[in-house]
């Protein structure tokens, strides 16, 4: 019976790593901003060797989601649509409060502390990837709790 456990096991392995090869996401989390409306951040890691870019995302939570960004006119911060966010060849992309996000318009419920949210994030010829993001809502603008937060730079050249 160890035996074919032990096979079994290396079997799936080599699948477990092909789940690397492409992108990857890390430490998502969700806010609300209001009972309609709601954000998705998270780390995207590109584990391919060429560049990948976020063209779009669904959810069922909401009837509209998009992909954002917040920028300074006039000294008034404003969101705004962007077409795609590209993730270098084997590179980072922060996406964070203040800069490119997923927005959720039309929210069926507000979002509250301890739901999750699904995704699907579609990353065009890279393929998709559907997360479940969890809400929290208490949780600070400048918590990043990847290893090293200089290393995921904050990289808004995907515009």
């Amino acid at each position: 019976m160890k035996t074919m456990a032990f096979a079994a096991a290396a079997v799936l392995v080599p699948c477990a790593a092909l789940a690397h090869d492409g992108m990857a996401v890390k430490d998502a989390y969700a806010r609300g901003a209001n009972p309609k409306s709601g954000a998705a951040f998270m780390l995207l890691e590109n584990h391919r060797k060429v560049d990948c870019t976020l063209q779009g995302a669904a959810s069922d939570a909401a009837e509209r989601v998009l992909l954002h960004t917040s920028e300074e006119t006039d000294g008034v911060m404003k969101m705004q649509s962007v077409e795609g966010i590209t993730i270098p060849a084997e590179g980072e992309y922060l996406m964070q409060r203040g800069g490119d996000h997923v927005m959720m318009m039309g929210l069926k419920a507000p979002l509250e502390d301890g739901q999750t949210v699904k995704l699907t994030l579609d990353f065009g010829d890279c393929g998709s990837e559907e997360i479940e993001v969890p809400v929290d809502n208490q949780r600070g603008a400048d918590h990043v709790s990847h290893d090293d937060a200089e290393e995921a730079g904050t990289g808004h050249e995907g515009h």
